[in-house]
Parts: C-alpha cells; sequence; structure tokens
C-alpha cells in the first residue's frame, strides 16, 4: 500500500473513530432528553427535524443536487434507521446506558453474517476479531447478580436494533459508492423525522417509569429547560446531519465488517461518558469484568484492522526465509 493510500485509510479509520466518540454520547444523551419527560417519538422527531433543517441549509450553500438513485437508497435505509432508532430509544426506558451501548455493539458479530448472506468477502481476521469483541461485550453486558443475568425487555428491543444495525451498515458500505452521500444522508433523517411525527401523534403513550414511548404531551414543559435544549442539539447536529453524512462518506473506502468492528468502540465511549458522571443523571458504575471487557473489545478492533497487514508480512517474510 502507497504511502497516501496509507494516509487516507488512517484518515478515514480516524474519522470513524470520531464518528464512534459522537454516536458513544448519545445514549447518555438520549437518555438525559427522556428522563426530562420528552417521549421517544417526540425525542426523535425534534433530533431528526432539527439535523434535517442543518443538513438541508449545509447543502443548499454547497449546492448539492439530489439525484434519483440516491434518494431511492436512503429511502430504504431511512426504512431501516426509523426501526432502529424506536427500538434503541425505547429500550433505553428499561436498561441502563452502558448496558444499551453495549448491546448495540453487538453489531459487530452480525454485520459480518449478514454481509456473508448478501454474498460478500469475509476475512478470517475480521472472523477473529468479531469473535473476540463478543467475548469483551460478553464481559460488559453481563450482571451475574440478577435474574436471567439482568437481562430485561429494554435489552431484547436493543438486541433487535443491534441485527437491524448489521443490515444497515452492510446496505450502507453497498449503496454509498453509487449514490451521493449528502443525498443518502438526508434522505435518512427526513424518513424517520416524518415517521416519527406520524407514530408520535397516532401511538399511545405507554408509559413506564414516568418515560412515555409516544405523545407530544410533556414536550411543552422538557422544552423550557436550556440543559433539554442543548441535548437535543447535540442529538440533531453533530450526531444526526454530520454524523450520518460522516458514515455514508467513510463507508465508501470500508467494507461493512471493518465498520462494525471500528464501531464496537462505541459502547465503551457510551460506558465511559455514563461512568465520568459528565451528564447530569446519568453516573453509571463498572465493575473490572466490565472494563476488561472494554479493553477487549479495543483489542478486536486493533486485530480486524491490523491483521490482514500483520498476515501479509508473515507471509512475506517467509517466503524470503525459504529463499
Amino acid at each position: 500500500m502507497s504511502a497516501p493510500n496509507r494516509f487516507q485509510r488512517l484518515a478515514v479509520v480516524s474519522g470513524m473513530l470520531c464518528l464512534a466518540l459522537i454516536w458513544g454520547g448519545t445514549f447518555a444523551g438520549m437518555k438525559f432528553v427522556l428522563q426530562a419527560g420528552v417521549s421517544v417519538g417526540a425525542l426523535l422527531t425534534i433530533r431528526f427535524i432539527l439535523g434535517g433543517i442543518c443538513l438541508t441549509a449545509i447543502m443548499l450553500l454547497l449546492r448539492k443536487k439530489i439525484d434519483r438513485q440516491s434518494a431511492i437508497d436512503g429511502l430504504i435505509l431511512g426504512l431501516i434507521l426509523t426501526t432502529i432508532f424506536w427500538l434503541q430509544v425505547d429500550g433505553l426506558r428499561f436498561t441502563t446506558t452502558s448496558k444499551s451501548g453495549f448491546i448495540t455493539g453487538l453489531v459487530v458479530i452480525f454485520t459480518p453474517l449478514v454481509s456473508l448472506l448478501l454474498g460478500e468477502r469475509f476475512r478470517l481476521s475480521h472472523g477473529f476479531g468479531a469473535i473476540l469483541a463478543f467475548i469483551g461485550l460478553f464481559f460488559l453486558v453481563r450482571d451475574p447478580s440478577a435474574p436471567f443475568g439482568g437481562w430485561n425487555r429494554g435489552d431484547t428491543e436493543t438486541l433487535i436494533c443491534s441485527v437491524l444495525c448489521g443490515f444497515h451498515i452492510t446496505l450502507t458500505a453497498r449503496m454509498s459508492r453509487r449514490s451521493s452521500p449528502w443525498v443518502i444522508a438526508l434522505a435518512q433523517i427526513i424518513v424517520v423525522a416524518l415517521l416519527s411525527c406520524i407514530f408520535t401523534a397516532i401511538l399511545p403513550a405507554n408509559a413506564s417509569a414516568g418515560q412515555s414511548m409516544a405523545g407530544f404531551d410533556m414536550l411543552g414543559g422538557a422544552l423550557k429547560r436550556t440543559d433539554v435544549w442543548l441535548g437535543l442539539l447535540y442529538l440533531a447536529i453533530p450526531a444526526t446531519a454530520l454524523g450520518f453524512y460522516m458514515q455514508t462518506t467513510f463507508q465508501s473506502k470500508l467494507t461493512a465488517t471493518e465498520t462494525a468492528i471500528i464501531f464496537t468502540t462505541e459502547p465503551v465511549f457510551a460506558a465511559f461518558i455514563a461512568f465520568i458522571g459528565v451528564i447530569p443523571g446519568i453516573h453509571e458504575r463498572l465493575t473490572a469484568a466490565q472494563f476488561a471487557g472494554g479493553g477487549i473489545i479495543v483489542a478486536a478492533m486493533l486485530l480486524a484492522e491490523l491483521g490482514p497487514r500483520l498476515f501479509s508480512k508473515s507471509r512475506i517474510l517467509s517466503k524470503n526465509c525459504e529463499i
């Protein structure tokens, strides 16, 4: 690999890690907004409307054009993304911030399986990285003192969300190579915003622990708080408008499995943010086993990224020794 290509790859991987950090912060951000009385549907509606407005303004300034193929790809991904976010955010009503991030991180297992299902190439180092990440996630999630290891409804919803994330990442990797990342990102955001607004208006509130799945009833009081607005703006601008553009752009340079393994750092960032308590009301403790699990996940990412190069170098050295 030439020096410019190595630099380009380093830039792409660094960008994806930055995105994982941004998205890692959304778990605590969403939990905080939910605890303020905003329903799941209202949170998603406001987040994606604001994100859509921001991205539309940027595209108008840059004079980006909307083409049919990119819009169709964005629509398909948007339908999947809507389901993902409703499951993930509703799951946060019942589970912890850290646990939600860790279970979502199981996407590293599901993405290679989806890629294989769709006929894409599978590398051995990615398989080992996925297995290692699964072991790390097991230590991070498991609570031996609780019934069923602490598993609950929120965990189940998040697990289904993780499976769908595997499809979303795999399809994004394919579609981002043929379509405009700007248009795909905007189309997804618009779909989630519109469907969330409709669902929020028609679905029953179904409150649990003071937090509702749908309805705009408590929104007025929550939006009088500056901290709630700060949370929503974080979720809307860096995590949505910028985040989905970054994902679509960078994924055109990576395989779906590579992307999934890089994203295993997302639950580590989510747990760290929840642990240090930088967001009011979100302060969760981690055990030594959970810290170890986070380290294993980082090792899995490094194995997946560096493994092919190490294996290639070892073959070259072996051949040179034989000569």
